[in-house]
């Protein structure tokens, strides 16, 4: 894998938590990284990181909500290496604190707050990245590009009504999924790959409600059979890193589930 990435270059939205962890992983084995995320605190210091341990890593602040800073910022990432080999979009919010909740408690605010943050950036980041990617070289790999996006087990095959009753949020993520599908059929031909990935409750900076919550914590002991704990952004990472890079090459329009086996227990 690490010949296959070495030199390519990877387009991760967010610098923090799932994001910093498969930014750490891809710079590791040669890959440019390029981060773009609305904290320019932590864009800075994940950048610094990369390339004190030799990596090669650059960053654009942008609100992934706004059109025209999406397009300036993946024209940035473009001026500075010439083409994306795969985006990554991880950047999103759980929208709870913004009014997310069950339908007849979710406010306006928390649905639009939450579907611009997910799905929204989402689309604003693909459109302006396969717009560059439909430019490019057919690459030694038989692609153009890779695009992985965000999903959520809560948004596909297991929603959770006691703790995690955030209907915008599943909503955002269903939508990013469907998405992605549609996207997957229409440029395969293009060769260019599209696919999801559905992790379940992760240890990250936008879950730490959950992680100060006992009750959670005591849940996850039969939720997450496989660690009986929150789910470490490495794991999500390493299985990131498979759907972007040349051994998922024939893989498009699929969602891995990373849950550690959340979707099948009854509780």
């Amino acid at each position: 894998m690490a010949e296959a990435s070495e030199g390519k270059v990877y387009l991760l939205t967010g610098s923090t938590g799932i994001a910093a962890a498969t930014a750490r992983l891809a710079a590791k084995i040669g890959t440019r990284v390029f981060i773009i995320s609305r904290e320019e605190g932590s864009c800075r210091a994940l950048g610094a990181e990369l390339e004190k341990a030799g990596g090669e890593c650059g960053f654009y602040v942008a609100d992934l909500t706004v059109e025209s800073e999406v397009v300036a910022a993946v024209r940035e990432c473009a001026t500075r290496y010439g083409r994306v080999d795969a985006l990554f979009n991880v950047a999103g919010i759980s929208g709870r604190r913004y009014g997310d909740g069950p339908i007849h408690e979710c406010t306006v605010e928390g649905w639009d707050m939450t579907l611009d943050a997910n799905a929204k950036s989402t689309f604003l980041m693909c459109r302006e990245t396969i717009k560059l990617m439909l430019t490019q070289f057919i690459g030694e790999n038989g692609l153009r590009g890779s695009i992985l996006n965000m999903g959520s087990i809560l948004g596909r095959i297991s929603p959770e009504p006691k703790h995690f009753a955030t209907h915008a949020y599943a909503a955002s993520k269903a939508a990013i999924e469907g998405m992605s599908r549609a996207m997957a059929a229409y440029y395969a031909p293009h060769k260019i790959r599209v696919n999801v990935i559905a992790p379940s409750l992760v240890r990250t900076p936008m879950s730490r409600r959950a992680q100060d919550d006992a009750g959670i914590i005591e849940y996850m002991k039969i939720k997450h059979p496989l660690g009986e704990e929150m789910i470490d952004a490495d794991d999500v990472a390493r299985a990131a890193m498979f759907l972007l890079g040349d051994d998922a090459r024939r893989i498009t329009g699929d969602v891995l589930t990373v849950d550690a086996g959340w979707h099948v227990t009854n509780v």
